[in-house]
């Protein structure tokens, strides 16, 4: 296990369960994010998400539900996503040990074919969960979208004492169209299950203050942490994979280089292309000027 640390920010290389026994302390943490494998399937850099049975995957899921729970403070907040099949079994483990406040739907559009035989599924499940629901952070005035009905048709509202239109804000609800992360989007980067900015920012902006600090245990592109610097906070992601923590240290600008590899994001294919063709073009001017010159 190794740990790297720069301006209130760690990235630890190492097992989610070690890293969360070994390594941040109980009572520590005002928020955290959890997007752990699914198990079903998904290649990670050559790792797949496969155990050998439900039980095996839900025993591995409860001990690591149980440390980010002992790692929360009183006042903090938790964040859960799992497959639709497994989050049953989630919701019933931790409403006997946190408050459930909302069961959150993420939904996006698919440009492919989900399935032929069935309903393709089209959403993931988020769980919100309190250790006190008297007493937790949520900045409802820093995640206010647009209210869609009264305000936009301007309808009034004749129940308040003096009847005005709706307004023009409000609260998210617990239906969250959010785009997933494609290929051409500028946050992309090379991992399976890349979650976007948009839905961090949501998350880390209702749940935590600046200099809280931000923990996420599966931290794949380290889209949590990357978010949580920008907003102020502190961070710590703990990821297993060797390529995904360069991409943190990466995005976190913890380090430039990594065993003497420089640490850049990879050109996609589409900038490959326009790269070359620009050099092309670049030769042919050059060869266009030395003709012009010599007929001189």
């Amino acid at each position: 296990m190794k740990i790297f640390e720069r301006k209130g920010h760690a990235v630890i290389w190492g097992d989610a369960t070690e890293a969360l026994r070994q390594h941040v302390p109980d009572n520590s943490v005002d928020l955290i994010f959890a997007d752990p494998p699914y198990n079903i399937g998904k290649d990670f850099n050559g790792n797949k998400d496969r155990w050998q049975s439900e039980e095996e995957y839900l025993k591995w899921c409860y001990e690591w539900l149980d440390l980010c729970v002992a790692k929360l403070k009183p006042n903090g907040s938790l964040y859960i996503m799992a497959a639709t099949q497994n989050m049953p079994y989630f919701d019933l483990y931790l409403r006997k040990r946190l408050h459930i406040l909302s069961r959150i739907v993420w939904a996006y559009d698919s440009s492919g074919v989900q399935a032929r035989k069935y309903f393709g599924s089209l959403y993931e499940p988020i769980l919100f969960c309190v250790k006190d629901k008297e007493g937790y952070t949520f900045n409802a005035e820093d995640i206010l979208v647009e209210a869609r009905t009264g305000a936009t048709r301007k309808l009034i509202d004749y129940r308040k004492p003096v009847p005005s239109m709706y307004n023009t804000k409000k609260v998210p609800g617990n239906v969250w169209n959010i785009p997933r992360v494609r290929y051409r989007m500028p946050e992309y980067e090379n991992h399976p299950t890349q979650k976007p900015v948009a839905l961090l920012e949501r998350v880390i902006r209702a749940s935590s203050n600046p200099a809280d600090i931000v923990l996420d245990p599966f931290s794949g592109t380290f889209t949590t942490s990357y978010v949580a610097k920008r907003l102020g906070r502190r961070s710590v992601g703990i990821e297993i994979e060797e390529e995904y923590v360069k991409i943190g240290l990466r995005r976190l600008e913890i380090q430039d280089t990594y065993s003497g590899e420089v640490l850049r994001r990879p050109a996609k294919s589409y900038e490959r292309q326009v790269s070359l063709a620009q050099q092309q073009f670049a030769l042919f001017e050059e060869k266009e000027r030395w003709n012009t010159s010599s007929r001189r």
